[in-house]
């Protein structure tokens, strides 16, 4: 695929994911805006399958000291159209999700984690999006990943890594089959290899066939400082239930 074409394919996927989530975002040039400040970008994640990209979730435009949540993204498919189009929908589903639930605040998108609850990170307000499980016969790794946190089983490891002074991605990604299995944390879209060994070290189920699931996690210092962003007068926030596994993490996607 030409990279225009590739471009214009992933960008008309985020026009139309995003809109899935009640947000209008419209092809400008090399980014997808969308309400106030935010915007999407992409940058090239050139392989040998087409259907990898990064996506950057801009939440001030202009702004170069501005927070970006960086994510990268694979999808499956038959066509690298299809599995560009599988990627975008899965950042949307998991990634945009939490960024949407840090803006908005109702537990609609995503749970929330205060610093100091469980399943939490010391000195960071915590919220995660749904996640998606995908393969064959994935049932059974999806119900792992509801009835159990990822963040607290990596929390050390990924502390020194959080360099962004006002939010912080991290990104889980594993499964595969018995003897041929992934593990990868990301944070702030660089690979973390203590992270991904302690995600590794964990029981989720391996099996005789190809299963994988992901799911991603914000950390913000101060989750006040974002309000407005997307162009809307400041609100009373409600109060998004916070806990360990009483929301969307009791829930995953299918993809």
């Amino acid at each position: 695929m030409r990279p225009s074409r590739r471009m214009q394919v992933i960008q008309h996927s985020i026009v139309r994911e995003m809109a899935s989530l009640g947000r209008e975002f419209e092809i400008d040039g090399d980014v997808v805006r969308g309400p106030g400040t935010t915007a999407v970008a992409v940058r090239e994640h050139a392989d040998d399958t087409g259907g990898h990209v990064d996506l950057g979730y801009v939440l001030r435009l202009g702004d170069g000291a501005g927070p970006v949540v960086w994510d990268c993204t694979a999808g499956l498919g038959r066509t690298e159209e299809e599995r560009l189009a599988n990627a975008v929908r899965m950042w949307r589903t998991t990634t945009a999700s939490a960024v949407l639930e840090l803006l908005e605040w109702r537990g609609v998108h995503g749970d929330h984690f205060a610093p100091g609850a469980p399943g939490g990170v010391p000195g960071w307000h915590a919220v995660q999006g749904p996640a998606c499980v995908f393969g064959f016969e994935s049932e059974a790794l999806g119900d792992w990943l509801a009835d159990h946190q990822l963040l607290p089983a990596v929390t050390a490891e990924v502390l020194p890594r959080l360099r962004e002074p006002e939010l912080n991605g991290v990104r889980f990604f594993f499964g595969g089959r018995t003897g041929d299995e992934v593990a990868e944390v990301r944070v702030n879209g660089e690979p973390a290899a203590d992270a991904s060994a302690a995600l590794r070290g964990l029981d989720w189920p391996r099996g005789e066939r190809l299963a994988w699931a992901r799911c991603f996690v914000l950390l913000a210092a101060d989750p006040g400082a974002l309000d407005g962003v997307e162009g809307r007068p400041r609100q009373a926030r409600k109060q998004a239930r916070t806990g360990a596994g009483t929301g969307l993490l009791r829930r995953w996607l299918q993809i």
